[in-house]
């Protein structure tokens, strides 16, 4: 039989309060670690979100008619319209927008500075390279150079692309009838 008293083999006091304390330690440097990597995240979701805003609210909008030039008959040869920006939109670096002219059969690429794209600055505002709120720019692409044709019902777009934020489609029609040295609006 054995003594009550004489088992060396009995877990104390102090030793299941050190496994404790242990335990304690290691749940909170654990806890630590994860709030940190929880904080981490969520200041990264929300830089996310404000670069997102950002981008998305630079857009810029028509002001008022897209006007085609023919400047060979039955075809288009320049077309101008008007930009500004969107209400509470971001300024816009007016040179670094890229244009992309196409019809249902050709595509053009016109970098910033390309020579197809003539930008008037000083139509209203500070005359800078920056589109700025209450500003307007007179923008003319040239598809005769770009070379793109666009005939007599041809369906286009012009999608002008900012550096940063989103893009502006502009689809129009030609009009059936087209003779040099007139002016359309386009539709």
């Amino acid at each position: 039989m054995r003594k009550i008293g004489s088992n060396d083999e009995a877990f104390t006091g102090l030793e299941a309060a050190i496994v404790l304390i242990a335990f304690v330690v290691v749940a909170a440097v654990f806890s630590y670690v994860m709030l940190g990597a929880g904080f981490f995240t969520s200041q990264k979701s929300q830089e996310v979100v404000h670069t997102s805003v950002a981008q998305t609210s630079s857009s810029m909008d028509i002001a008022g008619s897209v006007i085609g030039n023919a400047t060979v008959n039955d075809k288009i040869g320049n077309v101008t319209f008007y930009v500004q920006l969107t209400s509470g939109g971001s300024p816009v670096d007016i040179d670094e927008v890229a244009y992309v002219l196409s019809t249902k059969d050709e595509l053009a690429i016109l970098e910033p500075g390309n020579a197809n794209v003539v930008i008037d600055k000083a139509v209203k505002g500070d005359g800078d390279d920056l589109l700025e709120k209450n500003e307007m720019m007179k923008i003319t692409v040239n598809a005769k150079g770009a070379p793109v044709d666009i005939g007599p019902s041809a369906k286009f777009t012009i999608d002008v692309k900012p550096s940063v934020g989103a893009a502006l489609p502009i689809v129009r029609h030609a009009p059936p009838g087209i003779v040099a040295g007139e002016y359309y609006e386009l539709v």
